[in-house]
């Protein structure tokens, strides 16, 4: 059973969230809250795996609850749930440590499958959130000096699936591979970016704009 808190400063929001979800039979709602510190409180007195919340909510953000949890709960994974797609809030959500970012716009199988991968260790980041980023590195490629690390072309088809929270497995499917060849260029890009994981490997490549495609 996945247990889930819900988090949002607008009622409607939240009434539509536990409508969808009471309908898995796998995913427990353990609480609803309308600000961070609320939902906070909520985490502290129950078992909690996961926390769908929304970015900007009153007293506590999304973007101060998701780092919070990071450091003193890391057992409780967050999925961020906002209408926002722009580049500037990816990049937050990255850096506070969030597993998923889910479009409010998105239908609920988008919402109950990141809640899913979530829980079963992966991260979650929508196709249609990873092409607006993608874009928009484009766009500002021609404004700032290319970084001195260089990627293969394999190596950047396979950053760009890292991002995408795609597991070994799920990436030799789609490139056809085997996952222990993933494996050798993830750890071979995390080698050349000098950073210590996966997570660390998305932040340096959208800081430097290594997931613009050739």
């Amino acid at each position: 059973m996945i247990n889930v808190v819900l988090a949002d400063d607008h009622k409607i929001v939240v009434d539509g969230l536990v409508s969808i979800l009471k309908e898995e039979e796998d995913i427990n709602i353990v609480g609803t809250a309308y600000n961070g510190q609320q939902a906070l409180e909520i985490i502290k007195e129950n078992k909690v795996d996961i926390a769908v919340i929304d970015i900007e909510m009153p007293v506590m953000t999304g973007i101060q609850l998701s780092k919070y949890l990071n450091e003193h709960h890391p057992e409780v994974k967050v999925l961020i749930l906002s209408m926002y797609k722009t580049q500037d809030f990816v990049e937050q959500i990255v850096s506070a440590g969030a597993k998923g970012y889910v479009l409010k716009n998105k239908g609920s199988e988008e919402l109950v499958k990141a809640i899913r991968y979530i829980h079963d260790g992966q991260s979650y980041i929508g196709q249609e959130i990873t092409d607006v980023l993608i874009e928009a590195l484009k766009a500002k490629s021609g404004k700032a000096e290319q970084p001195n690390i260089q990627f293969t072309k394999r190596e950047k088809e396979i950053l760009a699936l890292i991002a995408q929270g795609l597991t070994s497995i799920k990436i030799g499917e789609k490139l056809f591979i085997a996952p222990s060849t993933v494996d050798t260029h993830r750890r071979n890009l995390i080698e050349k970016t000098g950073v210590a994981n996966s997570k660390e490997l998305i932040r340096v490549a959208l800081e430097n704009k290594l997931l613009i495609a050739d």
